[in-house]
């Protein structure tokens, strides 16, 4: 009975111990990502959603994961290194974008040396999808953005003249006879992707498909998010133009994005639907 108390300690206590000590030492870097999935326009409200899909993931597959024998590596104190060597320079310069993605090398590499090459196999894709809530750089994000919405835009106003109303593109203002329409940085579909590309990934994971048709799910969640952004702008474009500006204005602007999303992911559903 002493024997399996003292098994039990080593499996889940101590490693327990060193993720609690982790979490203090990652403390900066996990307040820099709840303060950017809080902050006003985020593209990254869904950040904390992504932590507890991940764990969802290993709860469904618990049985699995107990039934594994540890077979400890000592290869997983290098990783575990060389992610806390990439933490502390991060720290140093004040650089929590890369301090985020070291802390999946420092999870691999406490599973690699307490638990083994299976246990991390198994464990591999809720580590990964972690990748989801880790926001980009602002500088990415202004540079994505802006050849985001010059895409919408451009081929918003391709179809607002295929429809028949007469529009020109300005830059990222599309002009019409008797109103205008600015595709702001918000209106780009960067939002929307980040979040069916995630969402994507999880249904791919999940599904029963082989892998090239995971695949297709993943991909499609993406153009899915553009296609359903591009239509979201023509619709407030054709609006304002019959109705008036001030009509997209407040809970139609909201709720046009909100359709965005459900648009995409029954349009996602019909994929995964089909590929079975």
């Amino acid at each position: 009975m002493k024997k399996i108390s003292i098994q039990l300690n080593s499996r889940y206590i101590r490693p327990s111990v060193i993720t609690f000590l982790l979490l203090v030492i990652y403390s900066p870097t996990i307040w820099w990502m709840v303060d950017r999935w809080n902050a006003k326009d985020s593209y990254y409200s869904h950040g904390f959603l992504v932590p507890v899909v991940s764990l969802y993931v290993l709860w469904l597959k618990r049985e699995k994961l107990f039934s594994i024998k540890p077979k400890p590596l000592v290869s997983g104190l290098w990783l575990l290194a060389a992610g806390l060597l990439i933490h502390m320079l991060s720290a140093f310069f004040r650089v929590y974008f890369t301090s985020a993605f070291s802390s999946l090398l420092v999870i691999s590499g406490i599973i690699l040396y307490f638990y083994g090459k299976e246990m991390f196999k198994e464990c591999l894709f809720a580590i990964i999808f972690l990748v989801f809530m880790i926001p980009l750089p602002l500088v990415a994000i202004v540079g994505i953005t802006f050849k985001m919405k010059i895409f919408a835009a451009y081929w918003a106003n391709k179809i607002v003249n295929a429809i028949g109303i007469r529009a020109v593109l300005d830059g990222s203002v599309i002009k019409m006879r008797h109103t205008h329409v600015i595709v702001e940085d918000v209106c780009s579909g960067l939002r929307s992707l980040i979040s069916l590309l995630a969402l994507g990934t999880v249904i791919a994971y999940l599904s029963k498909l082989c892998r090239w048709k995971k695949a297709i799910v993943f991909l499609s969640a993406g153009v899915m998010a553009i296609v359903a952004n591009v239509v979201r702008i023509v619709f407030m474009a054709l609006t304002s133009e019959i109705y008036g500006a001030k009509f997209t204005e407040g809970f139609l602007h909201t709720l046009s994005g909100l359709l965005v999303f459900v648009v995409a992911f029954v349009g996602l559903m019909i994929v995964v639907k089909e590929l079975e």
